[in-house]
This record gives structure tokens, sequence and C-alpha cells, in this order.
């Protein structure tokens, strides 16, 4: 009985001193304001970003798109930040132009790189179990012949475009926006 007792008390002294140290924070009116406002910033670009998914998988499922890509990833490894306006991969219905630019200025299709096109065919949208979206597709052209898998992750209108050539197994993943064709600012260079 007496140890109850001991316990009992030892437990209300702890349970004091745990009341004595509690702390919280209380916000001034413009820092609730501020929240608020920061809130629905959030808010509107969340339902911004659920248009442009929504856009953009409209567009490949119209075989009228461009992904504008940021950045380079290569066989080996290495990578390169690119310019999105001269490094795309854009297909309309069954016409593809591949265009990679890492370089400034000059190259085959004068803005630093190559630029090749071709007839696209059997194309193929696929939806896995999360959600994510690939879509193949085989392109064939004068310099050209590739298989192009096309890579979205659950609402986004971001993505990757894998372009594997048939003939060697240099391969170059290109990383940017997924965005219709009428929407897209890029920039052709000569064919090849």
């Amino acid at each position: 009985m007496y140890r109850k007792l001991i316990f009992i008390h030892m437990l209300m002294l702890c349970s004091l001193s745990a009341g004595a140290q509690t702390e919280r924070r209380i916000y001034t009116k413009a820092e609730q304001e501020s929240a608020q406002k920061h809130g629905n910033e959030k808010y509107i670009r969340a339902v911004q970003d659920s248009v442009r998914a929504a856009e953009a998988l409209a567009a490949l499922e119209r075989l009228d798109f461009v992904l504008e890509a940021d950045r380079l990833a290569f066989k080996r490894g290495s990578t390169a930040f690119v310019t999105s306006n001269t490094n795309f991969i854009s297909l309309s219905d069954d016409k593809a132009v591949i265009q990679i630019a890492p370089f400034w200025g000059g190259g085959p299709n004068g803005v630093g790189g190559i630029t090749l096109e071709g007839r696209a065919s059997n194309i193929r949208l696929k939806t896995d179990k999360k959600g994510n979206i690939t879509l193949t597709f085989n392109v064939l052209g004068t310099a050209l012949s590739a298989t192009i898998d096309v890579h979205v992750p659950l609402n986004s209108h971001t993505g990757s475009v894998t372009v594997t050539p048939n003939f060697h197994s240099n391969w170059v993943t290109l990383y940017g926006t997924l965005v219709p064709a009428s929407e897209s600012c890029v920039f052709k260079g000569k064919t090849l």
C-alpha cells in the first residue's frame, strides 16, 4: 500500500513538472495572414500542376506532344544540362523529330547538335499499376532507326524519353516537361 502511494505521488509530481514545461507558439496576425496566403498559393500551384498533367496525358493520347528537355543523360553515365528550346522530342501523328543539341551553335543542324526526323510506328500506350504512363514507338528515317520510350509519372507533366538506336547501344535519355505541341516553343534545326 505504501509503495502504491509513493508511486501515485511520483506520477503527480512528474505530471506537474511536465505541465510546467509546456510551450506553444503564438502567431501574430501578420504571420497568420502570411500563412493563409501561402496556403492559397500552394493550392493554386497544385491545381495548375493537375491541369498540366491532364494536358500532358491528353497530348500523349492524341500523339501531338513535345518533350522539352533541360537535361540529358548518356550511356556511360555522363549528364548535361541543356536549353529546352533546342533539345526536344516531338511526335505529331506519325511524324517524329528528335533534336539533341548539347553545344552552343554549330553542329550539323546549326544549333549545336543533330536533328533527326522519321516516321513513328508500332505506337503503344501503357499505364502500370501505380498509374505511371509509358508510350513506346519505333522511328525509322533517313539517318534514324530507334525505339523511343516516353515515361511520365502519375499526375505529372514532367517525364523522360529514352532513345535507343537499333544499330548500336549509344542510348540517350532526355528529361524535361511534356507539353502539347501547340504550346511548345522549340527551335528546330536543319535535319540530316
